[in-house]
């Protein structure tokens, strides 16, 4: 095992423990949005194959309405696309107030206990579908949440590396394409899930080994140590080490008066780390956080979840082309790993430069995540709107919009939430907006129900999702506001610094 004795011995551990991270994104934790390539799998399989109803088409040849059966696919990925979200309030809570160990014990459970369930699942068994995806969904998304502290022990990078993980639990669909493609060779479905459970080993051994039991601070202290290995491991309770690091800031200054008067009311508010859970979620910051957050994840679900059945209908029943497409589709989100570092890049832009005279670091982190907030935003409407226009070939188009959004929309709501809000209170604030977006992202059942009414054509649908994506670009206006008015503040500060000092002068 890593050593923990020096310097030396811990930055290897750090490195071995990003990239180890990397790893278990980019191989588990978003398997699940890889729907598109499993339900070709399991079709083939005959899931659900009881709901088909057979008939004749206008030609008099022997046809099946399946669109039950579809129906009934996108319903298992809505319900497992919720639970994702919901559970991660709960879960957030476990995180915050348990550590990371007892996080990752569950998560190890879920993600066992689901992939078991899809291996002795079959045609006649197909129910299983619901509680299998959703036990891998939340599972998945805990090993996502628990890896992004490690950006902690990487300073200068910090949001890069979050922004990267969050790029690898997307790119992570790829999963199931390999799972299609081995099918297509004779790999049998359960055989692929054995696998899939059997990695929960190495889950096990990271937990123990590569991962501290409480939670990585930020910044990181000196001599700080984690892993079981580490005998005199160093445990940390994050709220407690922000607190006294806020103190030693103060008595470092030798409690400087100028320096306390200078710094107004809001700014106090704002900035401290001890600012209440409840004053995070009633903050406009978090309203417009979620609203960000939720109109763009409903544009994906209701794409990824309809995907099959738009892209049956494009190659008019097709088996083959709607393959072909559906192979390009999951290879497109192997991408998402190679775009989320463009985004952690352009949010920590500014950490190499020393900061402007009166800047905190929170409103230098602040101001440099709107241009990353906007350009997800433009992101999603260009993928909307290509989405929207009934033209197989463009398609490609689509998907490329689509994972270099998707990547820079995970990526950007964890790295905004940690750079905006106190980290003793990440795992509650990411769990609860990643809970509140997924009740928003129900409305995509509805969306389905509305397609099946309007003929399976999801145009008007489609539409109707574009515009609601504009609401979305709210948030970084209110932002660039803020950071505004906070420059204006800190100018009014130092001119009327300047009065007292004349007027001072004067007698």
């Amino acid at each position: 095992m890593l050593g923990c004795e020096g310097a030396s011995g811990m930055a290897v551990r750090y490195k071995v423990t990003l990239a180890t991270g990397l790893l278990e994104c980019l191989c588990f934790a978003g398997v699940v949005f890889g729907w598109a390539s499993l339900v070709f799998v399991l079709k083939t399989d005959g899931y659900f194959s009881d709901l088909c109803i057979n008939g004749t088409d206008a030609s008099g040849e022997l046809s099946a309405d399946c669109s039950l059966q579809d129906e009934t696919f996108s319903l298992v990925f809505t319900v497992a696309s919720f639970m994702n979200n919901f559970l991660t309030l709960p879960n957030g809570f476990l995180y915050d107030h348990y550590g990371t160990m007892v996080t990752r014990f569950l998560a190890v459970f879920l993600y066992t206990t689901g992939s078991l369930l899809v291996a002795f699942s079959n045609e006649a068994l197909s129910i299983m579908l619901f509680p299998a995806l959703s036990f891998i969904a939340v599972g998945g998304i805990l090993f996502l949440m628990t890896n992004m502290q490690v950006g902690n022990l990487f300073d200068t990078h910090r949001s890069t590396i979050i922004t990267v993980y969050n790029g690898a639990f997307d790119s992570s669909s790829v999963i199931f394409l390999i799972i299609k493609v081995l099918f297509e060779r004779g790999v049998s479905l359960r055989f692929s899930f054995l696998f899939l459970s059997a990695c929960n080993l190495i889950h096990l051994l990271r937990t123990l080994f590569l991962m501290p039991k409480s939670h990585i601070p930020y910044p990181i202290p000196k001599n700080y140590k984690y892993g079981m290995n580490c005998a005199k491991s160093n445990s940390y309770n994050v709220e407690e080490y922000e607190v006294k690091r806020e103190q030693s800031i103060v008595r470092d200054s030798g409690g400087d008066d100028e320096l306390l008067e200078n710094v107004d009311s809001l700014q106090l508010t704002e900035n401290t780390e001890k600012a209440s859970f409840k004053s995070c979620v009633l903050s406009w910051f978090f309203l417009w956080h979620l609203i960000w957050l939720s109109v763009m994840q409903l544009r994906h679900y209701f794409f990824i979840g309809t995907l099959n059945p738009m892209l049956n209908r494009l190659a008019n029943q097709d088996p083959a082309i709607v393959s072909k497409y559906t192979n390009a589709f999951a290879f497109t989100q192997l991408c998402g790993v190679l775009c989320a570092p463009w985004n952690g890049l352009l949010m920590d832009r500014h950490k190499r430069k020393p900061l402007e005279q009166g800047v905190s670091e929170r409103e230098a982190d602040l101001r440099s995540s709107v241009l990353s907030l906007f350009l997800t935003c433009l992101q999603c409407l260009l993928f909307s709107i290509c989405a929207s226009v009934p033209f197989l070939p463009l398609q490609y188009l689509t998907f490329i919009f689509q994972v270099l959004n998707r990547s820079f929309l995970y990526g950007g709501n964890a790295a905004f939430l940690s750079l905006a809000f106190p980290a003793h209170h990440f795992g509650k604030l990411y769990g609860l907006v990643m809970s509140l977006s997924a009740v928003l992202s129900l409305l995509q059942y509805p969306c389905f129900a509305l397609n099946k009414f309007l003929g399976g054509d999801p145009f008007y649908v489609n539409i109707a999702l574009t515009v609601l994506t504009l609401l979305a670009f709210i948030h970084p206006l209110y932002v660039f506001l803020h950071c505004r008015e906070l420059v204006k503040q800190r100018e009014n500060s130092a001119s009327m610094s300047e009065s007292s000092m004349k007027e001072t002068s004067m007698y």
